[in-house]
Formats: structure tokens, C-alpha cells, sequence
């Protein structure tokens, strides 16, 4: 059977999946397939594209931040490289800072995060780390 996540990641991909049952850690864990799936730009892509697509859908198109986004994506693709992970579920259980808490908060203000230039462009951290 496969796992939770792969099922979830194809849902995404083909736009079949039911926004209100995509909650963060779903979230991680399909980006953390996507990754392993394709090179980072074309899982950047892919990722961007998709959720852009699932939020205008159902009237939230002002949801998606290209800069909180690609800044998961880019801790998730960093942290696929300093270990080996069997699936998405081993991925999260060792990566909870990334479901439990903002791991972007000591790189950005939340006033820069979510401000109209952080959901249409990347921006650089405004914070010393």
C-alpha cells in the first residue's frame, strides 16, 4: 500500500486533492517527495505552480507567499542532503521544528514576511541570523 504521502503527492500534482484537508505537515510532506521526485527547481516549480493553482481555486489566491514558500522548500531540499530518509513520515518525525514551530522567524520579520512583496516575489531575510 503506498505510504500516506505519496498518495497525497499525487492528488497535488494531478489537482485532485481537497484543499481543506491539506493541512501544513501535508504540506511538508508532499514538498519533501516533489524534492526527491525532480531537481529543485523543476520540485520548486512544481510546488509553486500547484499550490498557486489550489488557492485561486477555491477564492484564496492572496494565501500563497513566494517567499515563505520557497524558503520551506529550500530548508527541506538542505536537510534532504545532511540525511538519509527512508519516506516523508521519517522525514517529518526528525524534522518537527519544521511542523512545530516557524523556522523562518529568526531570518524574517513576520512585517516582511507577510507583506505584498513576499507573496509575489522572493525576498532575502531582513534579520541577521
Amino acid at each position: 500500500m503506498p505510504e500516506r504521502y505519496e498518495m497525497l503527492t499525487k492528488a497535488f500534482e494531478s489537482l485532485s486533492i481537497e484543499p481543506t484537508e491539506f493541512g501544513h505537515v501535508d504540506h511538508v510532506g508532499v514538498a519533501f517527495l516533489l524534492l526527491r521526485k525532480y531537481d529543485i527547481l523543476k520540485a520548486t516549480c512544481v510546488y509553486c505552480e500547484t499550490i498557486n493553482t489550489i488557492a485561486t481555486r477555491v477564492g484564496a489566491a492572496r494565501i500563497f507567499n513566494v517567499t515563505t514558500t520557497l524558503a520551506f522548500l529550500s530548508i527541506i531540499a538542505e536537510r534532504l542532503q545532511s540525511d538519509d530518509y527512508v519516506d516523508a513520515e521519517a522525514f517529518i518525525a526528525r524534522n518537527q521544528d519544521l511542523i512545530m514551530q516557524n523556522p523562518l522567524k529568526s531570518h524574517y520579520s513576520m512585517k516582511w514576511l507577510q507583506s505584498g512583496q513576499a507573496r509575489t516575489r522572493f525576498l532575502l531575510p531582513d534579520l541577521a541570523a
